[in-house]
């Protein structure tokens, strides 16, 4: 099995917001991980929810995998299909899930680019990671101009959401959908792979629900 290659976005996305099939990829958002122009200096990118070495998500999240070792080497090439060295990779918490500290160090150093963690609910090894930076709970921070707050979790409300910022999560697995200005970026969405900010907002532009909290302004 493989996955395959990332595409750039199309004028007509289909309206596909739930989990992808490998088959199905380039036919969903979950193909559309937004490279960006290879003439680019530095692309920033988002994920979540990988769980290197974690048997049980493949039942528990249906992932089309023979085995974990399958899992973890076509996640890790899809990423590096995707991601250069130079760029940088926001993780949205739970990295890997695993007793073996060694397993999941090597998976970590074949992964490309700078790596900043957004701590989730099973990163208790994972934090032990050289990871560029680390960050518990919430994360603001500016990218292409937009206001975005990072969080595992996803979030009722969030700072500056009156003023056009975005939200971005994981933890969900592809199960909550998201809104005009809230996106999972986990793996279970994005066909395995990171996916980049104009990805993420060609995903949002599908959806006809506002964040609830403004619902009533």
């Amino acid at each position: 099995m493989t996955i395959p290659p990332a595409t750039e976005a199309s004028p007509d996305v289909p309206e596909t917001r739930g989990r992808a099939a490998l088959p199905d990829i380039p036919e969903d958002l979950s193909a559309r991980a937004g490279l960006l122009p290879m003439e680019a200096s530095m692309a920033i990118f988002f994920t979540a929810d990988t769980h290197f070495g974690h048997g049980g998500i493949l039942h528990a999240c249906k992932r089309p995998f023979a085995s974990i070792g399958e899992h973890d080497e076509l996640v890790a090439e899809a990423w590096n299909a995707t991601v250069r060295p130079g760029d940088t990779v926001y993780h949205l918490g739970d990295f890997a899930l695993s007793r073996d500290a060694a397993a999941i160090e090597r998976a970590f150093r074949r992964l490309n680019g700078r790596k900043i963690l957004i701590v989730g609910n099973h990163d208790r090894r994972g934090r032990r990671l050289p990871w560029a930076e680390q960050h518990e709970g919430i994360r603001e921070i500016s990218v292409e101009g937009r206001h975005l707050v990072l969080c595992h979790y996803p979030l009722r409300s969030w700072a500056r959401a009156f003023r056009g910022s975005l939200h971005l999560f994981g933890h969900t697995h592809g199960r909550l959908p998201g809104t005009t200005q809230s996106c999972d970026v986990g793996v279970d969405v994005w066909g395995y792979r990171p996916v980049s900010l104009s990805a993420v907002i060609d995903a949002m532009a599908l959806s006809d629900t506002r964040p609830e909290e403004l619902r009533t302004a």
